[in-house]
C-alpha cells in the first residue's frame, strides 16, 4: 500500500532529548499499525537528529505504515543562547510554530498527504490551538508517570494542599497515590524551585487540557492500576507504554539521539562477566556539581565495582563548566570501568553483564529499567525524578536509594556511595528480590505492548478513532465537492452532460475548481475519485428528476 493511501498523523515535538525520544517511539508504533506519520521538531535539533542518528528526508517503512520528518526553522539563529531560557524561547516557539505549521500542513495536503490528526508532547500546547483552526483533531502524549500527571493536575486546579511559602513541608495526599512527603512531589511545585519556568511550561498543557480528544500516556495499566482508573474518569488517558517496546516493528535505524553514541560499548560490555557491570547514567538533562561528580568517582575506585559512566558535555550556551575526573582516575580503573559521552542505553540495559542502573529516576529511564528487569540505585535530582524515585523504590521495590533530590541539597559523600554500589551488585536476599521485582514488571511490561495486551489495546482503539474522524472529516468535505457536482450537472443541457460522460477526467477537475478554490486540504482525493466514478456510470435519469447526485458510499 503506498504512503498516499494511508491516514496521515502530524507529531509535533518539544526540542528537548526527553521529549524527542517517546514521542518518536509513540511515532513508530503508530507507523507500525498501519498510517503514514510525520515528525517534526525545530531545524536546530534535526541537524543533531541527523548527524546522530542518520536521520533522512525519505519515507522509512515501519511495520505495515512509514514514519518521515520534516523539519522548522524557529526563527533565531543557530547558536542563538536564549535557546536555554525557556521563559524566552517556549514564546518564541510559539509564535513561529502557529504559523509555520499550519503551512506545513497545506503543503503535504497539496502533495497527496492530507493530515488527519496533529499530536503534541509538554511544553507546546499551542499544537491544540493549530489543530483547531484547522478543523482538526489533536491528541497529547504525557511522558511523565499518570502519578505525577495526576499531582499537577491536583496543584492546577487547587484541589488538594501542597508545599507553599507558609507551610513549605506538608505532605501531599493525593487520590489512589502513596501519601507523598514535601520532598517528593514534582519538585517544581516547590515555592522555592529554582526552576519556576519549567513549572509554568508543564502547567500550560492543563489549561488546554480540554482541547486534545485524547491524552495518550508513556506508562501502562499494570505499572499504574489504581491511578490510571481513577484519571480516565476525569480525562481521557489511553496508557500506550513502554514505548520503546515495538514487537511489531523493532527499526532500530529511527533512532532520536541528538548525540552518536560510543561503538565500542557493546563490545566492552561482551568481555564482562554476567551481571557484573553497574550502568550510570544522569539523563540529557541533569548535570551535576564537580563536587559531586568527584565522590561518585571516589565511590567507585574504593567499591572496585566495575561500571559504565556515562557523563555527558554540557549543552552548547548553557554557561556551564565541563565536568571532569579526578587526577589519574581513569588510569586507576583501567579496563574495570568505562567513560562514555552518550551509549545506546536500550540495549545497555539489555545486555547480560549489567547488574544495575544508577539512575537520575527520569521517567524515560524509569520506564526502560522496568521494562528491562533491571533493578536500580536512585539518584534524583529535580522534577518528576523524585517522585519517580519513590516508586520505584516503595512501590515497584526495584530500587535503593541514594539521595532525596534538590530539596535535599547535599553532596553525596563518597562512603554513601560505595555502600549502595555494593549493595546493589550483591547476591544477598535483598538485592535478589528487587532483581525479581524487576523481572516481574518486564514480563508486565511485555504483555501490555504485546498484541492484545493493555496497551496494544488502547494504542489500536487510538488509531481506530483517528481513522474514523478521518473518514468523518474525508465525507463532510466530500459532500461538499458532490453538492458542486449535482450543481454541475442541473446547469447543463444533456449535450453537456454528454460531454461530461465522454471526459470524466475533466470532470473532476471541472468539480474540483467549482468549489470556489478550496484550500488543499479541502480537496481530498477520495471524494474526487468517486466524483470521477460517479461521472463514469451516470443515471442521468435519476439526476434530471432528484436534482441532485448521492453517493451511498464515500
Amino acid at each position: 500500500m503506498g504512503s498516499e493511501s494511508l491516514v496521515h498523523v502530524f507529531l509535533v515535538s518539544f526540542p528537548g532529548q526527553g521529549h524527542v525520544n517517546p514521542l518518536l517511539r509513540l511515532g513508530k508504533r503508530l507507523a507500525s499499525k498501519g498510517l503514514l506519520v510525520t515528525f517534526t521538531t525545530p531545524e536546530s535539533i534535526g541537524k543533531e537528529m541527523r548527524k546522530a542518528s542518520n536521520i533522512t528526508d525519505e519515507l522509512v517503512p515501519v511495520g505495515d505504515g512509514y514514519i518521515r520528518f520534516e523539519f522548522f526553522e524557529d526563527g533565531w539563529d543557530e547558536n542563538e543562547p536564549r535557546r536555554q531560557d525557556l521563559d524566552q524561547y517556549l514564546p518564541q516557539l510559539e509564535l513561529i510554530g502557529k504559523e509555520v505549521i499550519p503551512r506545513m500542513i497545506q503543503k503535504n495536503a497539496e502533495q497527496g498527504r492530507p493530515v488527519s490528526c496533529l499530536i503534541n508532547n509538554p511544553f507546546i500546547p499551542w499544537v491544540s490551538d493549530v489543530a483547531d483552526s484547522l478543523g482538526l483533531p489533536s491528541a497529547m502524549l504525557w511522558v511523565q508517570s499518570c502519578a505525577c500527571f495526576t499531582a499537577y493536575y491536583y496543584y492546577y486546579h487547587n484541589l488538594v494542599p501542597f508545599p507553599s511559602e507558609k507551610e513549605p513541608e506538608i505532605d501531599v495526599q493525593l487520590p489512589c497515590i502513596p501519601l507523598l512527603k514535601h520532598d517528593e512531589v514534582p519538585s517544581f511545585l516547590y515555592p522555592t524551585t529554582p526552576y519556576p519556568f519549567l513549572r509554568r511550561a508543564i502547567l500550560g498543557q492543563y489549561n488546554k487540557l480540554d482541547k486534545p480528544f485524547c491524552i495518550l500516556m508513556e506508562s501502562f495499566q499494570e505499572l499504574e492500576p489504581e491511578i490510571i482508573e481513577y484519571m480516565s474518569k476525569i480525562c481521557p488517558i489511553k496508557p500506550v507504554g513502554p514505548l520503546f517496546m515495538n514487537p511489531k516493528a523493532a527499526n532500530s535505524a529511527v533512532r532520536g539521539d541528538f548525540m552518536k553514541a560510543d561503538d565500542s560499548i557493546i563490545e566492552w560490555l561482551d568481555s564482562k562477566p554476567p551481571s557484573s557491570v553497574v550502568y550510570i547514567s544522569f539523563g540529557s538533562v541533569v548535570y551535576l556539581k564537580q563536587e559531586q561528580v568527584d565522590e561518585i568517582a571516589y565511590g567507585l575506585l574504593n567499591s572496585g565495582v566495575s561500571f559504565l559512566w556515562v557523563m555527558k558535555p554540557p549543552q552548547k550556551d548553557a554557561g556551564l563548566e565541563l565536568l571532569v575526573l579526578p587526577d589519574g582516575f581513569l588510569e586507576k580503573v583501567g579496563d574495570n570501568g568505562k567513560v562514555v559521552q552518550w551509549s545506546p542505553q536500550e540495549k545497555v540495559l539489555a545486555h547480560p553483564s549489567v547488574a544495575c542502573f544508577a539512575t537520575h529516576c527520569g521517567w524515560n529511564s524509569t520506564m526502560e529499567s522496568l521494562s528491562s528487569g533491571m533493578p536500580v540505585i536512585a539518584f534524583p535530582q529535580w522534577g518528576d525524578q523524585v517522585t519517580d524515585a519513590v516508586y520505584l523504590v516503595d512501590v515497584f521495590k526495584t530500587g535503593i536509594r541514594m539521595c532525596r533530590g534538590e530539596a535535599e541539597d547535599r553532596i553525596i559523600p563518597r562512603e554513601e556511595v560505595e555502600k549502595c554500589l555494593l549493595e546493589a551488585i550483591s547476591k544477598g536476599p535483598q538485592a535478589e528480590e528487587r532483581k525479581r521485582n524487576a523481572l516481574k514488571w518486564m514480563k508486565a511490561a511485555e504483555e501490555a505492548v504485546a498484541e492484545g495486551g493493555s496497551s496494544d489495546r488502547n494504542l489500536q482503539a487510538f488509531v481506530d478513532d483517528v481513522k474514523r474522524i478521518s473518514l468523518e472529516v474525508t465525507a463532510c468535505k466530500s459532500n461538499k465537492i458532490i453538492d458542486a457536482a449535482a450543481d454541475l450537472v442541473n446547469k447543463s443541457t444533456a449535450n453537456d452532460f454528454a460531454k461530461l460522460v465522454e471526459k470524466p477526467a475533466a470532470a473532476a477537475n471541472d468539480v474540483v475548481k467549482l468549489v470556489e478554490k478550496p484550500a488543499a486540504n479541502d480537496v481530498v482525493k477520495p471524494a474526487v475519485n468517486d466524483v470521477v466514478k460517479l461521472v463514469e456510470k451516470p443515471a442521468a435519469n435519476d439526476i434530471a428528476a432528484n436534482g441532485k447526485v448521492e453517493l451511498v458510499e464515500v
